[in-house]
């Protein structure tokens, strides 16, 4: 399986994601999902763009195999 990592430009995404497993545990990237939307139905590509980022960083982290080499 090809994962490829997400592409983060803060430590914020990381915090976003974690605060959203945390609060919506295996719906977290439906929710991060459901705010890229938000954004987008608003036409503010940035916050759209970083919360597609913040979804695709959640269904990177809740895949149990192991996707890339390990240090």
């Amino acid at each position: 399986m090809h994962l490829p990592a997400p592409f983060l430009t803060d430590r914020a995404a990381v915090d976003d994601a974690h605060a959203l497993i945390r609060v919506h545990g295996e719906e977290a990237g439906f929710a991060a999902a459901a705010r890229a939307e938000q954004y987008r139905v608003l036409g503010n590509h940035v916050h759209f763009a970083r919360w597609r980022q913040i979804e695709r960083l959640i269904t990177y982290l809740a895949v149990e195999d192991i996707l890339d080499t390990v240090h």
